[in-house]
């Protein structure tokens, strides 16, 4: 395992599948750039991620709406991978997402902070995900940023 915080090789050691999902998170998610998708998922890309299911040229735009979407949410979103996994063509990676809530999501901006975790599973073929499953902890997103507070 890797931590964010204390990495046991550099970066220039990093594999390709960890260096790939890292600038997934880096210049996608965490600045809303969707051209990174077209660059680092294949065109045939096959999505796990409930909401986000899909296979090819759709599950492709289902990204890159996800990356708009949290975006808007939470411009100042930033990632670090605290832990990852890899065998093979596989990495398995805990992600800690940082940012304020300051944009809307289910209702008005709250202005707080999110503190959430994601974990993410990828296979990465030729520098490109191939296909991918993901687990943001949407619930903790719903209550950081008032949205169930709203429901109450």
């Amino acid at each position: 395992m890797t931590s964010a915080t204390e990495p046991s090789t550099s970066s220039a050691n990093r594999s390709e599948a960890f260096t790939v999902i890292q600038r997934i998170f880096d210049e996608g998610f965490a600045t809303g750039d969707i051209s990174v998708v077209d660059e680092l998922c294949s065109p045939d890309l096959l999505e796990h991620q409930f909401g986000l299911v899909g296979e090819g040229p759709d599950a492709i735009q289902k990204v890159k709406q996800a990356i708009q979407g949290l975006h808007q949410t939470v411009p100042d979103i930033s990632f670090a991978i605290e832990d990852s996994v890899e065998q093979g063509d596989t990495v398995w990676v805990r992600v800690r997402a940082r940012g304020t809530a300051s944009g809307p999501y289910f209702g008005p901006p709250s202005g707080r902070p999110i503190d959430i975790t994601v974990i993410d599973v990828a296979r990465v073929v030729d520098g490109r995900i191939v296909e991918h499953w993901g687990v943001p902890d949407r619930f903790a997103m719903l209550a950081q940023t008032g949205a169930l507070d709203r429901l109450a």
